[in-house]
């Protein structure tokens, strides 16, 4: 079960390094959303504008926290 966790913890940090990566490469906004969409639809994940709006601040909130 320990190990499980460790696995767990390991692919949440590199998603969250991923996504802190994304969002403050420099491109525009419109550009890095687009990116992140696409990256979500091949996981069978669709979210509306709004809801992708908010994705990106929560996330946007949470590197911003993690400094």
């Amino acid at each position: 079960m320990k190990a499980l966790s460790i696995v767990a913890a390991f692919l949440g940090g590199v998603t969250l390094g991923a996504a802190a990566g994304i969002l403050f490469a420099p491109e525009k906004g419109a550009d890095t959303r687009r990116k992140i969409a696409e990256v979500l639809r091949k996981k069978g994940i669709r979210l509306t504008r709004d809801e992708m709006d908010d994705l990106v601040d929560q996330i946007a909130a949470e590197v911003k926290d993690a400094e």
